[in-house]
């Protein structure tokens, strides 16, 4: 079943409100857990994590900031 742009519009908002934060909270702990690794080799698991949020998100992230498609033109008069 496809989402509704509407739908998609909330759950986008959703993502980036709270369960964003909630992620780089999650990540930056798991992080902490292991001994500090060398700067770059950070660098690295942070850009991974980084872009590894967004793989399974990119659908409801599509289209948002266009106009809806589905909304009926208004009435020029």
């Amino acid at each position: 079943m496809a989402l509704t742009y509407k739908t998609r519009r909330r759950l986008a908002l959703f993502v980036l409100c709270i369960a964003l934060p909630a992620y780089i909270v999650i990540a930056v702990s798991l992080v902490a857990l292991i001994d500090r690794p060398s700067v770059l080799v950070e660098l690295a698991i942070y850009g991974g994590l980084g872009i590894l949020w967004i793989v399974p998100l990119r659908p409801i992230f599509l289209g948002v900031g266009q106009p809806d498609p589905n909304a009926k033109p208004d009435d020029p008069a």
